[in-house]
């Protein structure tokens, strides 16, 4: 019976992880004003009649805090890699020299900072709602399991855990936003 109970919490546990993990890859396409490779992530392209993602293409690297450089791997791709992200969201007009391609990384503006942060705060928001959800669900079962016959002190002990692996990844999401808040404030 307390291999239930047991798994109940893994699963639990798994689903607040995976919030996390959602939560920093979607923090990571957030542009804070610094040169991030990964602001070129969405960015795909047609390779030889299939749809391709830019880093599949070419190397991407940061030489400084305000540029991004995108290299190629074969050099007649220059022309389609400056088109798809022209057509991206990413915003930035590449500036292409022939051999590479170059995004300068403007400034952010302190409104357009605010809009970062407000739209972080929000993806810590529902992260921290999916947390929620992992935690009543994980909740549920276990009082489900005392009508299948756990002892009712058992499942107590198994709602505290639960609640506490909810209050330590509620902990994580503040942890990450308040880093990403930092970054996108710095100037």
């Amino acid at each position: 019976m307390s291999t239930d109970i047991n798994s109940i919490k893994k699963k639990a546990e798994e689903r607040m992880q995976a919030s996390i993990e959602f939560l920093d890859e979607t923090l990571a396409h957030i542009r804070a004003g610094k040169a991030n490779p990964r602001i070129l992530d969405g960015v795909k392209l047609n390779y030889y009649g299939s749809l391709t993602a830019l880093s599949s293409v070419a190397s991407i690297s940061t030489p400084d805090a305000r540029t991004i450089v995108v290299q190629p791997w074969e050099k007649n791709m220059l022309k389609d890699i400056e088109k798809a992200i022209m057509d991206s969201d990413v915003g930035i007009t590449p500036d292409n020299n022939g051999e590479i391609i170059r995004l300068g990384i403007p400034p952010l503006t302190e409104e357009r900072r605010k809009q970062l942060v407000k739209q972080s705060k929000q993806e810590a928001e529902d992260a921290k709602i999916s947390i929620r959800n992992a935690r009543r669900d994980a909740i549920d079962a276990i009082k489900k399991s005392v009508k299948d016959g756990v002892p009712e002190d058992v499942a107590k002990d198994a709602e505290n855990e639960a609640q506490k692996i909810h209050d330590r990844y509620i902990k994580k999401i503040d942890e990450v936003f308040a880093l990403k808040e930092k970054e996108i404030l710095t100037v």
